[in-house]
């Protein structure tokens, strides 16, 4: 198993098909998708699914994604986090807001995202769907004074993908054994350290709504 030191050598490493087995974001797997193939995705909580949201203080006045325009953004993570910047942003675009009437800034990850905006460092925040009732979260500030203000439709949780060269008989064995980890104790606990309930059968088509996400907010194609 390899673990890189920063992004920059891990998407080297895909970049140059280094690595015959990944787990990554829903959007690093589209942008790999021409030499990885999805096999399997991740399970959170008991739930295949989860959904980007954007979060504002209750006692903000914000009652609707058009009051956003002119005002910060705090993001989890970069402009390549999925859950927590492209689907919020896909959101805001649905809404008729265009990307430069947002001022975006960045948390290092989507706890910390959520946290600022109590502390009121900006006036939304993006985030999981999730993102209230983690523990991390609600023992370091008052959940009930903030609000979701936008939750995106369910998508499929993040990929597990192997070269595309990699021989049918042995993707269909690694997948099998990713999938069959819940069914025994040792699964469960491999499971369970990397928190986790669960990988469940994936397949390219999976992410087409997040390609439609992706596209929309990077004006590009995958």
């Amino acid at each position: 198993m390899l673990t890189s030191k920063d992004f920059q050598s891990f998407w080297r490493g895909i970049e140059e098909r280094r690595y015959d087995i990944v787990q990554y974001n829903q959007y690093h797997y589209i942008r790999s998708a021409k030499t990885y193939q999805v096999i399997a995705h991740n399970k959170e909580f008991g739930k295949s699914t989860m959904a980007g949201a954007l979060y504002v203080r209750k006692d903000s006045g914000i009652t609707d994604l058009k009051q956003l325009r002119g005002r910060t953004v705090l993001f989890g993570g970069g402009e390549d986090a999925m859950i927590s910047y492209i689907v919020p942003m896909y959101m805001m675009l649905q809404a008729g807001l265009k990307k430069d009437e947002i001022k975006s800034e960045f948390a290092v990850t989507p706890i910390n995202s959520v946290i600022g905006v109590y502390n009121k460092l900006a006036e939304a925040a993006g985030s999981a769907d999730n993102a209230l009732g983690q523990p991390v979260i609600r023992n370091a500030i008052d959940t009930d004074q903030l609000t979701a203000l936008a939750v995106s439709e369910q998508l499929l949780q993040l990929p597990w993908a192997v070269k595309r060269t990699t021989p049918t008989k042995l993707r269909e064995a690694i997948q099998a054994a990713l999938v069959n980890l819940e069914g025994t104790e040792a699964g469960r606990n491999i499971l369970k350290t990397a928190l986790l309930t669960g990988i469940g059968k994936a397949q390219d088509r999976d992410y087409d709504p997040h390609r439609k996400m992706v596209r929309a907010v990077t004006g590009g194609s995958d």
